[in-house]
Formats: structure tokens, sequence, C-alpha cells
């Protein structure tokens, strides 16, 4: 349908008439910014902040900004259809909400905002295991929206197993595991204001309210803090895993399982090897290893080799609907958004996700339609130049 998203744009300018404006900016890539002034430096760099000198968040963008869309004219583009089929589930637009931890240090609402925004429009919310509420909450929060659960896998088998069985029951439908953060990387901005809110009980509840968890600490979280705290961070970090690890998971949950992290070929045929059913490419927004390559440079070759075998998704570096068209002509089913989203969170809960996202996929079916295309199906790297 032409104007599915589109329509934010006549609905922008309409409100204009009776003197109103948007809460914030449509300029994704400015939003930045405008969170920095409302933020504490603290919760502003946590989000914000990358691994080392930001070297890689940095290629992020510039593997962006070295191709560009060649527009088509004449092309029939009127009546456009933005639907994707991802892992099963059909999604009004190839776009999910990236897992982003600690959410209630942007707003009081954190993640229960975020997922009722995203079941707003109809797009799958990815809650992080370093949620500000537990599964439950969000689930209900949710709704009838499309949830998947991604896993910091806890070094603890009883736990991990615990914690995945809740998701499930819980109604979350994909399994998305991170394998890039096994381990917290340098980060300048966060260690200058010694600033971890796990080590202030903030991105805890999963685990706080995990019985398999409670079960092995001499005193609970209520009574003793810091020792539940300790007790977490040990599980989910300091510990990486083995490819053999992977059946662990599949005997513990029963749906699609997408790896998140993969930024070699090698590594994306090892996942397939291992039965999974997607990738993420993803190098956390530049958050882990400086210095790495932009999750971009690496798309085409993992999808051209793995494509055919395995759903292919793409994060890291997204700041705008032309991002999502580059992507998607690369070779990727779908992207994840993160930063703009929580930029939204912070400015207004609720309803500042949904103008995030209503003002990407806007930017999103315009740059569709107007570079000449009318679905996503239709984008190729014949869409692009090289820089």
């Amino acid at each position: 349908m032409a104007g599915q998203f589109a329509a934010y744009q006549n609905e922008i300018y309409l409100q204009g008439l009776a003197g109103q404006v948007p809460p914030f900016t449509t300029d994704l890539a400015g939003l930045e910014e405008s969170a920095r002034q409302r933020l504490g430096p603290g919760p502003f760099w946590y989000v914000a902040g990358a691994a080392g000198t930001g070297a890689t968040a940095r290629a992020n963008r510039e593997a962006f900004d070295r191709w560009r869309i060649v527009p088509r004219m004449l092309t029939d583009a009127t009546q456009r259809h933005l639907g994707v089929s991802v892992l099963g589930a059909r999604l009004p637009a190839p776009v999910l909400l990236a897992p982003i931890g600690v959410q209630s240090i942007l707003h009081p609402d954190g993640e229960l905002a975020t997922a009722r925004a995203a079941a707003e429009l109809g797009l799958p919310f990815v809650l992080s295991t370093a949620s500000s509420h537990t599964i439950e909450e969000v689930a209900d929060a949710a709704g009838d929206g499309e949830r998947w659960f991604q896993l910091y896998w806890p070094s603890e088998p009883d736990v991990c197993a615990s914690i995945l069985g809740r998701a499930r029951a819980a109604g979350y439908r994909v399994l998305v595991v991170t394998l890039d953060t096994w381990t917290l990387a340098w980060r300048p901005r966060d260690l200058d204001q010694a600033y971890l809110p796990f080590l202030r009980g903030v991105g805890t509840a999963i685990p706080f309210s995990d019985p398999a968890f409670r079960a092995g600490l001499a005193a609970s979280p209520e009574e003793d803090l810091p020792m539940a705290i300790l007790r977490w961070v040990q599980l989910f970090t300091g510990t990486d895993k083995s490819w053999d690890q992977l059946s662990f998971l599949r005997e513990h949950w029963d749906g699609p399982i997408v790896l998140k992290g993969v930024q070699h070929v090698d590594d994306a045929r090892k996942a397939v090897d291992a039965g999974v059913q997607g990738v993420v490419v993803s190098n956390h927004g530049g958050r882990q290893v400086d210095g790495a390559v932009g999750s971009l440079d690496v798309l085409p070759g993992i999808a051209e080799a793995v494509g055919e075998q395995v759903e292919v998704l793409f994060d890291s570096g997204v700041r705008g609907g032309a991002d999502v068209v580059k992507a998607l002509a690369l070779g990727a089913k779908a992207v994840l958004v993160g930063r703009p989203f929580a930029y939204g969170l912070a400015h207004g809960g609720q309803p500042g996700v949904r103008h995030v996202l209503r003002s990407l996929l806007a930017e999103f079916e315009l740059t569709l339609a107007l570079s000449g295309h009318r679905s996503p199906a239709e984008l190729s790297p014949e869409v692009l130049l090289p820089r």
C-alpha cells in the first residue's frame, strides 16, 4: 500500500498548520547530541560510548558512506509493500528493535515503554538479558507483539536453562545469542565516570527474579544486594564459550536460534554447521573491539556465503532510512536499530520511541520509493555504487 509508513510525513506537516511541531527532531543522526543535553554523563555515554578510541563505531558509519544509492525513474513505485517474512513471522517492515539493556537509565519505564511502542507498530522487540524489568513484565507490556529474547549466556547451566524456560513460557519466539560480549571491552567513557549500571543493581531484574539464580545465593538480593550483584556479574562475564556448547542451547530452546556478533565468513559457515537459523552481522555498535571492521563492510560476503541457508540480519550503525535500504541491498533480510530508539526513549518514553520508529520507517519507505523500488525484495547490490 502506498504511504503505509510515509504518511507520517503528511501527518507532521498537517499538524504544523495547527502550530504543532514534532516533539523532537526527525533527523535520527542528530538524536545523539539532543539526548546528550537531556541525560547525565553516565547514562549518556553508556549508550553513546564505544570501545577504545571509538574507531569501530566510526567505521560503521564510514562503511555506509562508502555506498551510494542509484535512483531509477518511471518504475511505477506509487504502490509499495514493505512487508517481509523473517524466521517464520510476517513483519510490516524489515526492521527490529535491537537488544539494549538497562533502559531504565534513560527513562523510568525502560523496556516496558519500548516494548509497547514496538507492539504499536508491529515491529519485533528483542529483550536484553540485562533488562531493567523482568521477562514476564515486558511480555505483559508487549501484549500480542512479536518478541524475541537476547541471551548473555550465563556460565551456570541451571541458571541459563531457567532463564530460557521463562522466556519461552512468556511467548518470546526467537533466541538471539550475543557472542561478542562474554567480557566487557575497555570503554574509556564508562571508565572515566566509573559507571557500570549492573554494579548499582540496574539491569539485573531478570536474574534477580530467577529461581535458579536465587537458589544459589546465601541471602536474597533484597537482603544482600552487593553479593547478588557480584554473583551475577561473575556468571555473565568472563567466560568465553565454544561452538560445541551451542548444543546446550538447542536442548533448552525449541524455537529459532540466531547468533549475534558474526563478522567473519568462516564463523557464519560454522553457524550454519551448528544448525542455527540465523546470524546477525554486528560488532555491537563498536562497543567491544576497537579498530575492527565496519559491519556493513563484511555483510555482502557473509550474505553471499550463507544467505541461502540461514537468515542474515544486520546491526551496527543504522541511523536512517537510507541505511536500511543499503543494508538490505547488500544482503540483509532485516536490520536491527538500536541507539536511535534509545535516544527516543530518553526524550519521551513510549511516545519518544514511537516517534523515532515512525520517522525511520517513513524515511525508509520514501527512500525506497524515490530510488525506484516498490518492496524490499527488489533491492540488490545493483541498486548501489561504491563511492
